[in-house]
């Protein structure tokens, strides 16, 4: 490894894998145009505090991860890059965490470019940079308030030690405006137990309340602004996003308490069998300090996340870096005792990945086409996922010399999959593009409908306009919709053709419906009389010209 080009090499990788792929693919619905369009709408009104989606309260998340999403498209245009690039930056900067604190923890440069090529190369981590929500955001400042933490445990003078537990304190501050009060559990988890462990508990009460006062210096100017303009804001955000997230029978996103056990093992890809290796060295150095610190920092967030009833993959992207850490430490002991064997095992089960996705392609398009007349899409993807056979078949025959080729290859999957994926996905899934061609002829209509939140957030954003009236659908604009200004928004299923007949009297209008299921198809046949009518995937627009009042 020649230490002099690292740095270099590793911004060329941040700008060819995590930046450049960024506007080449459409946003994904719900999340990428929710997101889209509320911070649009921050732009447009001003109103910095609350949030709010097409113009309806929505307080299901705090407001700062909105204000970077809106500051990207504030400087580099609201277009599909300026979305998204919040998440690029956020996941680039837990990387330059990783090689600081590994740097830190062990002082060896090659060990801390080793986990920094671990950390961006995750699956999950990549994935996660093409891909705007708010969770990226939310990592970068659980990442740095665990940094923090570890700077503040290793500090060598009272100064330095202060100065790390007021940036864990900013950290937490941002994080819980970011996405609420998990961002002061994580590091209460992970600072609890290791200072009773190291006879330092009295440390915590005096610094640790320094932190937490620093929190709440940050948080405290938007936290009074938003109860201000909303009331209600924190009853809602404290029971329905906290407490029945965490605990309700019926909570959202419900999955069984291992859910995360498999997760973490392939979001780990491309580097999963280094795992054993890892689980022994810690075995074998369980009372290591630093080892213990990255430990309770993997497993303790793990555990916890675990107990929620309400269960997505990217909530444990905040586990990422100390496993990174971990596998890193191990993979340089690896490679500096010319162990070959785990690296080998972990570029052959990459391979057969790869190889056994190339048989699953070749036999669904001769069964079942999943490509149909598209030869880019379909060379995109083989190409994919050759280039991920290559690589690992690199690792394989030297691994010692090419041993950061799986790096390569999860980069360029990552980079080239979403621009590969077959015209049913990309026409169902991420419909802003097809709105994005009647965008023109949808401004001039005096009034907007849709069947469907993501659709409709598309609409707001490609329109600049969040007077989206909403048809026979609610889902988690419903506490908005209970606002008394607000129960015009919503048209009930029967209530269609005489919303359109008033509509139709004021001035033309335009209906973007999404048609998943018979159920959907009869919304469509209560709106007769359209005189234009388009339609990509399960995506329908209908144009109405004005009738005489």
């Amino acid at each position: 490894m020649n230490l002099r080009w690292t740095l270099p090499v590793l911004l060329l990788a941040f700008g060819l894998f995590y930046l450049l792929p960024l506007p080449f693919h459409g946003l994904w619905i719900p999340d990428e145009t929710r997101y889209a369009q509320m911070s649009q709408e921050m732009l447009l009104t001003g109103k910095w505090a609350a949030p709010h989606f097409m113009g309806l309260r929505y307080f299901e998340k705090p407001a700062a991860g909105y204000w970077l999403i809106a500051i990207g498209q504030a400087l580099f245009g609201q277009n599909l890059f300026g979305v998204r690039v919040a998440s690029a930056l956020s996941l680039g900067l837990s990387a330059v965490l990783a090689y600081w604190v590994a740097n830190r923890l062990w002082g060896e440069r090659r060990k801390s470019v080793i986990c920094t090529v671990l950390y961006m190369s995750f699956g999950l981590v990549a994935g996660q940079a093409g891909y705007a929500n708010l969770d990226p955001q939310f990592t970068l400042w659980v990442n740095l308030s665990l940094v923090a933490l570890w700077l503040a445990i290793d500090s060598r003078t009272p100064r330095e030690r202060l100065l790390s537990w007021g940036l864990l304190g900013v950290a937490c501050g941002m994080g819980f405006m970011t996405k609420g009060f998990l961002a002061w559990v994580f590091p209460v988890l992970i600072a609890l137990p290791w200072m009773i462990w190291q006879k330092r508990f009295g440390e915590l009460l005096r610094f640790g309340l320094f932190g937490v006062l620093v929190a709440v210096l940050v948080a405290a100017p938007w936290a009074l602004m938003v109860n201000h303009q909303e009331s209600d804001f924190w009853s809602f955000f404290f029971w329905h996003e906290h407490i029945r997230r965490f605990a309700a029978e019926d909570a959202q996103h419900a999955q069984p308490i291992w859910f995360y056990l498999p997760l973490l093992v392939l979001s780990a890809l491309p580097w999963a069998l280094l795992l054993p290796a890892s689980a022994r060295d810690a075995w074998r150095q369980h009372g290591e300090p630093r080892r213990v610190f990255l430990l309770l920092w993997l497993l303790l967030p793990l555990a916890f996340l675990s107990l929620s009833r309400g269960k997505l993959p990217t909530y444990i992207l905040p586990c990422m870096l100390p496993l990174a850490l971990l596998l890193g430490d191990t993979l340089n002991t690896l490679i500096s005792q010319g162990k070959t064997r785990a690296l080998r095992s972990n570029a052959l089960l990459n391979g057969v990945i790869g190889l056994l996705g190339l048989i699953a392609l070749a036999w669904l398009q001769f069964k079942k086409p999943v490509y149909q007349d598209e030869p880019l899409h379909l060379s995109l993807v083989t190409g994919a996922l050759l280039a991920w056979m290559l690589c690992n078949l690199a690792a394989w025959w030297r691994p010692l010399r090419w041993w950061a080729a799986p790096a390569v290859g999860m980069g360029l999957v990552v980079a080239l999959l979403p621009n590969a994926l077959p015209d049913k996905v990309v026409n169902n899934k991420t419909p802003d593009r097809f709105i994005a061609d009647h965008t023109e002829q949808l401004r001039q209509a005096g009034s907007l409908m849709s069947n469907d939140l993501g659709a409709a957030a598309a609409l707001a954003w490609h329109t600049v306009r969040p007077d989206i009236t909403l048809f026979a659908t609610a889902g988690e604009t419903k506490y908005g919709l209970s606002y008394p200004d607000a129960k015009a928004r919503l048209v009930l299923f029967l209530q269609g053709p005489q919303w359109l007949a008033e509509a139709r009297r004021q001035g033309t209008v335009a209906v973007v419906l999404r048609i998943k299921d018979h159920e959907d198809d009869s919304e469509l046949t209560r709106l007769q009389g359209y005189s234009q009518r388009f339609e990509q995937g399960n995506i329908t627009i209908l144009f109405y010209s004005q009738t005489p009042p």
